[in-house]
This record gives structure tokens, sequence and C-alpha cells, in this order.
């Protein structure tokens, strides 16, 4: 007969158990991280130039990716914004809107785990033209 526990089952049973509980509490804690660097804004803000780079990138997550050129003095080297957009209905607005000054509104999400969920931590939420 084998060896057993107070709760009746054989040592080597309830050692699996353990190990798969230990198992899904490290993919419940991974999971929750992932979700609260994605819904938890560490800074936002606005940002004012010309996107001169736009394109949707990724081998398995796709994201929209770009750069957002910003002239402080014309005839000086613009600052580059580096940008990534998660909404597909943003990323059409600034589709519309190439060649034109704009502004993007943003989120920055610090310590996201994966590149997977786009390559920068600036998130743009909306977009509108500048006059």
């Amino acid at each position: 007969m084998a060896s057993t526990l107070s709760s009746g089952l054989p040592r080597a049973k309830n050692w699996r158990l353990w190990l798969a509980g230990f198992f899904i509490l490290i993919a419940a804690l991974a999971a929750g991280y992932t979700w609260l660097t994605l819904n938890w804004s560490y800074s936002s803000g606005e940002r004012a130039g010309y996107v001169q780079k736009f394109s949707q990138k990724g081998w398995l997550c796709k994201t929209w990716e770009g750069e957002l050129a910003i002239v402080a003095i014309p005839g000086s080297l613009p600052e580059i914004f580096k940008f990534t957009v998660r909404d597909d209905n943003v990323a059409t607005a600034i589709n519309t809107e190439m060649g034109k000054r704009v502004a993007l509104s943003y989120e920055q999400h610090v310590g996201i785990p994966s590149t997977c969920f786009g390559e920068t931590g600036y998130y743009v939420t909306k977009i509108h033209a500048v006059e």
C-alpha cells in the first residue's frame, strides 16, 4: 500500500497537484501584471508635428508603429517621437491625416513584458489636425 498523507492521496499525486497549482499561480500573476501595465498609464500628453512614418508591423502580433517629426524651429533638425497604435480606428485617422500637421494624444505605459503589444511604450489614443 502506498504511503499517504492526511488527505488520503498518495504522496506523488499530492506533489503533482502542488506543482500544477504553483504553475497556475505563476501564470495568473504574469497575466495580472500584463493587464496592469496595459491598463495603467504612467503618463499622458500630446505631441504635435508631422507623421513621417506609419506602418503595421509584427510577426504574430500586428501593431501600428509610427514616427512623428517634431519641428521646433523651421530649418532645424526635427526631434523624432516613436509611437504605437493599437486601435484600428485611430490608425485609419492617422493614415487620413498623413502629410498634415497633427497633434497626437498618447499614454505612456511602463514595464510592458513583451513587444507583442507594441515596440514603444507610447500608445496613441487620439489624433486631430493642427491648423
